[in-house]
């Protein structure tokens, strides 16, 4: 049996998402539901880095691409406001995680009624 990557850091930032979708609701926009994460974390003493850019892809790249949150440099935690998560988002954090290297992420909708956090994990 596989071990679970970073579980009690994992326990924390669901426990978390779960609290800022019961408190906002599900027709906030992704940076209000950023915000009170936030908070959450500093009240948590979660070390974090917010709208962290990822490096350069190539040269002249405007690095454009930026990570919603990074967890205690461990795990990237990239927020939706969207009706459905479609593959390209999952695509899009699993280029985040190789870029920086990290071995988890987690995928949260806050669009839905309720929140199912997904896990995705680099095997690179």
């Amino acid at each position: 049996m596989a071990e679970l990557l970073h579980p009690d850091l994992s326990y924390k930032l669901n426990g978390i998402l779960f609290k800022v979708h019961n408190e906002l609701g599900q027709f906030r926009s992704e940076k209000e539901y950023g915000d009170l994460i936030e908070n959450y974390f500093k009240e948590s003493g979660i070390n974090y880095e917010r709208e962290k850019i990822l490096p350069v892809s190539f040269e002249n790249d405007q690095q454009r691409n930026r990570v919603d949150f990074l967890i205690e440099d461990k795990i990237i935690l990239e927020l939706k406001t969207k009706r459905f998560v479609e593959k390209e988002d999952y695509y899009q954090i699993k280029r985040y995680l190789e870029a920086l290297n990290k071995p988890l992420g987690i995928l949260v909708n806050f669009r839905r009624r309720y929140i199912t956090p997904k896990r995705i994990l680099n095997f690179s």
